[in-house]
């Protein structure tokens, strides 16, 4: 079978379009990190096993995981997607290559989307001990640096948002501990006092004082 991969060089996903889950990041750490693994079909170029993986290849190294209908938009255009029959043929190869430790099937993130797919490695030896590459350690490299922003970004993102916490929580306690305090002075210079009305806010203002104490001693 003669087909022609479209290499996309030049396409880039943005990192800001990307939302990867922690499951994706680790299966694409996995991939990019793994070395040669041993499967027991047949990868020679210009069968449909090898362009399949291939095609999954081109897509991870862009951060992204397929399902069966973009990697056949990829490798034989938009017409082929809506032919039923030559979907499910490609599903059943996929299948295949799955039993034989080249792609996994990634969990549905909704019920009603199509499976998507990653590779196990970028490196194999297939049935006929022949190794096969589908990435080039200049292309693994860049995936790796787009990962890594990605995994600063998440980090800049979870320490800003933690910071944002932190303000909360003290504003709240500072608002709770006047109100408090308020109310225990208000408590005491009423004609009668009221001990349960005191004895609570003020137990409840010591209390918030200490915990607006620790926080603030931990900045």
């Amino acid at each position: 079978m003669l087909c022609q991969l479209k290499l996309l060089n030049g396409e880039k996903s943005s990192l800001s379009q990307l939302r990867l889950t922690q499951s994706e990041i680790r299966f694409l750490q996995e991939a990019l990190s793994a070395d040669y693994k041993i499967s027991n079909i047949r990868l020679r170029e210009g069968e449909y096993q090898y362009n399949l993986a291939k095609a999954i290849a081109l897509f991870q190294l862009e951060l992204r995981f397929p399902d069966v209908k973009d990697v056949t938009k990829r490798l034989f255009g938009e017409e082929k997607t809506n032919d039923i029959q030559f979907i499910r043929k490609i599903q059943t190869i996929l299948k295949k290559m799955e039993k034989s430790n080249i792609v996994r099937i990634l969990p549905k993130k909704n019920p009603w989307d199509l499976q998507r797919y990653a590779l196990q490695s970028f490196k194999f030896q297939d049935v006929d001990k022949n190794l096969v590459i589908l990435a080039t350690d200049q292309q693994i490299k860049q995936a790796q640096d787009m990962l890594n922003s990605i995994l600063s970004q998440k980090e800049i993102s979870a320490a800003n948002l933690y910071k944002v916490n932190i303000k909360i929580k003290i504003c709240i306690l500072v608002f709770m501990v006047i109100a408090l305090y308020t109310a225990s002075v208000w408590a005491l210079v009423q004609p009668t006092i009221n001990p349960i009305i005191f004895v609570s806010a003020f137990s409840i203002a010591i209390a918030c004082s200490l915990m607006l104490g620790k926080i603030l001693s931990q900045k």
